[in-house]
């Protein structure tokens, strides 16, 4: 399975790294993509990233999920990118699964894929949702869509993924391992 996760300039890095790190304990294949001129990309709180690759240089064929992750401008500097809207469009006509979370999923919004779904994000973002049933839920799952609310959800959405390509055992193994629930 391979999950492309985008960075931009001002991405919330807890929300990339989170999902990221579960995807990965997991085994799951996880690239990271500049969507900037430089692969090091500069998250919302100044922590710098290097990411695995720049844009131009997927052609995301072998995709199996894309991610967004949140944060400001990050979010805006996502939807902004125009080659990263075709391969999202692309990839949804293509049947394979979405992910974003935080601001990041009015992406997917301005782009007419939330109609029908079941959504949440950050409050105050589902205006971009249109179409979209808004639940503000820490992580929702609607088909081959899947957005989380925030910071708090990084890891929550995280073994979501991973239970959709894994399945629910290997999530709980995760969970148990990070000891995700035992505060």
């Amino acid at each position: 399975m391979m999950i492309y996760v985008f960075l931009a300039t001002g991405f919330e890095e807890v929300e990339a790294l989170g999902p990221i790190d579960v995807c990965r304990r997991a085994g799951l294949e996880v690239k990271t993509v500049s969507i900037t001129d430089q692969l090091t990309v500069a998250g919302a709180h100044g922590v710098g990233i290097v990411a695995d690759s720049m844009f131009a240089d997927n052609d995301y064929s072998d995709a199996d999920m894309l991610f967004l992750p949140g944060g400001m401008p990050g979010s805006t500097n996502l939807d902004a990118h125009e080659g990263l809207r075709s391969v999202i469009l692309s990839h949804s006509e293509a049947g394979k699964a979405l992910a974003a979370i935080c601001a990041a999923p009015m992406v997917y919004g301005n782009l007419g894929l939330a109609q029908g779904k079941k959504m949440t994000c950050y409050p105050s973002f589902e205006q971009y949702l249109t179409g979209a049933e808004y639940t503000a839920a820490l992580v929702e799952r609607d088909g081959l869509m899947f957005t989380g609310k925030g910071p708090a959800a990084a890891l929550a959405l995280g073994y979501a993924i991973v239970e959709h390509f894994c399945g629910a055992e290997v999530a709980e193994g995760l969970k148990q391992g990070m000891m995700y629930g035992d505060l």
